[in-house]
């Protein structure tokens, strides 16, 4: 048995069993030749040799990829999985590159059996996860910018966020934004007439594309009347609010592209449809739980995976003490607790009595659970029927593991 430890991006260390270190640590660099020579390395060593490395980022993939497209044994851990590992059972505290390349080659030693084969993704599903990924970043951004639009606006015309109750539109468009950025101020209303007003917005509705009434022409007129303004009506005020409303739109149109493309991809993979019927799961939900999870058949175990979305209540017993009220362990994707609590919030608004999820959930409130905790457990239950029904999908689909989507 070979066991080659890599730590990624820094050293490199292979141990045949008894600690017998065949090789000094020594830096690889990321680039194709560099790992070509290390698979032949690998090679080299014989057929009974297994590669382990930490899932870091996105740094970790061509290194595993390579090794993977040599016919090599690879494996890749959670970092935490290893981090409490202590393989010369000492207390002292090292912390350095080939030591721990070391530390993840005696690892494999001891965990010989039970290493998992990495399995690279799929082209589609690895653009769906980074898409995801932006998409949560956009948002981000764009709540910020919203909240800074709003607070400028209560200094020069307060409630106007108020006025318009049209969703957004499927190019990202707001329209008390695109009204905001025209009437940057109250007085821009209320310094004229009525009619006036309503014929610049009848205009103003039909060069935006948004429809027109008199009648909230009128309203909005009446809600700019008598405003308590702490910013004056001048060109620099008006610089201010204008960019901080394109900085919003150009925002949420940039979020709207990126919204599209990953739902066209996710209608790609096999089992979109199974997840997309699944009650609570809208096109973009059903998006972000398949980039998050991949491919389900990748978990052994329903257990698997709610683990991995870090669900699962933390084990506390010692002894005659035996917790029955624990947190959980949150050590998974904080990505996929955030869809999942999303989905769990619909199920609450709509109160499905005909649904076993929402059954679950109801059932925990009931018993007086904390919401945390009743959320939780929720989540824990639609993660399994999930499991079962996209993994009874993929069987009948006959989907090879890790195939691309264009091949299915």
């Amino acid at each position: 048995m070979n066991a080659v430890g890599i730590d990624v991006s820094k050293g490199k260390t292979i141990l045949r069993p008894m600690g017998e270190v065949v090789q000094a640590p020594k830096e690889v660099t990321h680039d194709a030749a560099s790992l070509e020579q290390l698979a032949y390395q690998i090679l080299a060593l014989g057929e009974n040799t297994r590669v382990l490395m930490e899932a870091t980022g996105r740094y970790h993939e061509p290194v595993a990829q390579e090794l993977h497209e040599h016919g090599i044994f690879v494996s890749v851990l959670n970092p935490l999985a290893i981090y409490g590992y202590n393989p010369n059972g000492t207390v002292r505290k090292v912390k350095s590159d080939p030591y721990d390349s070391l530390k993840i080659a005696k690892f494999v030693l001891d965990h010989w059996v039970d290493l998992r084969e990495y399995t690279p993704m799929d082209t589609v599903r690895q653009q769906l996860k980074i898409y995801s990924r932006q998409y949560n970043l956009y948002m981000k951004s764009s709540v910020a910018l919203q909240s800074n639009l709003i607070s400028l606006s209560d200094k020069v015309f307060p409630g106007v966020n108020e006025m318009f109750k049209s969703p957004e539109r499927a190019d990202g468009h707001q329209k008390w934004v695109d009204f905001f950025t025209t009437f940057w101020h109250c007085d821009c209303i209320s310094l004229v007439s009525e009619k006036a007003f309503t014929e610049r917005y009848r205009k103003w509705c039909k060069r935006m594309g948004y429809n027109f009434s008199a009648a909230k022409a009128a309203d909005v007129y009446t809600d700019s009347l008598g405003h308590i303004t702490t910013l004056p009506k001048n060109n620099n005020t008006k610089l201010l609010i204008q960019t901080a409303a394109k900085e919003l739109t150009a925002m949420n149109e940039m979020i709207a592209v990126v919204r599209s493309e990953m739902v066209r991809l996710a209608k790609e993979l096999p089992e979109y449809e199974t997840v997309h019927a699944m009650y609570g799961v809208g096109e973009v939900t059903a998006a972000q739980l398949m980039a998050e999870i991949g491919d389900v058949r990748n978990f052994p175990r329903r257990s698997s995976l709610v683990g991995f979305a870090g669900v699962d209540p933390e084990v506390d017993q010692s002894g005659k003490m035996n917790s029955k009220s624990n947190p959980s362990t949150k050590r998974g994707s904080p990505h996929l607790r955030k869809t999942l609590f999303q989905i769990m919030t619909i199920y609450l608004q709509k109160m499905p009595a005909d649904e076993a999820v929402y059954q679950f959930l109801d059932k925990k409130r009931a018993e007086g659970k904390p919401y945390y905790v009743y959320m939780t457990a929720g989540a824990n239950k639609f993660l399994r029927i999930y499991y079962a029904r996209v993994k009874e999908c993929m069987a009948k689909l006959e989907v090879p593991v890790g195939a691309d989507a264009e091949t299915t």
